[in-house]
């Protein structure tokens, strides 16, 4: 009789309560956004090597985990795909930006990232600048 009295009670209060906002299902199913940076022939020790970052909350080996998701979330705003290839008929200098690279696996915005970053023309180095400070900047 108790348990009965307690379930009625129960149930009475949440009605008084009102509805529960809905659950964000979308985000609950899709995977969390993290990324795994491979980082080599930059010219700087400091900055070659392997990190990983999440966002949302900000964590991670990163060095600037912070400045990271926030140019992340910025490009997402701006509707900016970070990870897309340079389209392959876009003019590129021949402008060489040194034997740097980067791969980029994981998750971001619900999708699966699998790239790699160089700077052998000005497409590419425009490509890695434009992900700064995900990427290291260049050395100087």
């Amino acid at each position: 009789m108790r348990l009965a009295a307690l379930a009625v009670t129960s149930a009475l209060a949440a009605a008084a309560a009102g509805p529960l906002p809905p659950l964000p299902l979308g985000r609950l199913l899709a995977p969390p956004d993290r990324l795994t940076l491979t980082v080599a022939h930059t010219g700087n020790p400091h900055t070659d090597g392997e990190y990983w970052l999440a966002c949302d909350p900000v964590d991670g080996t990163h060095p600037k985990a912070d400045r990271a998701c926030a140019r992340l979330a910025e490009l997402a705003r701006d509707g900016k795909d970070p990870f897309a290839r340079a389209p392959r008929d876009e003019m590129c200098t021949m402008a060489d930006g040194g034997p740097a690279t980067a791969r980029v696996r994981g998750t971001w915005q619900g999708r699966e990232v699998d790239t790699t970053f160089r700077r052998r023309n000005g497409c590419e180095i425009k490509r890695w600048n434009e992900l700064e400070p995900l990427l290291p900047g260049r050395s100087r």
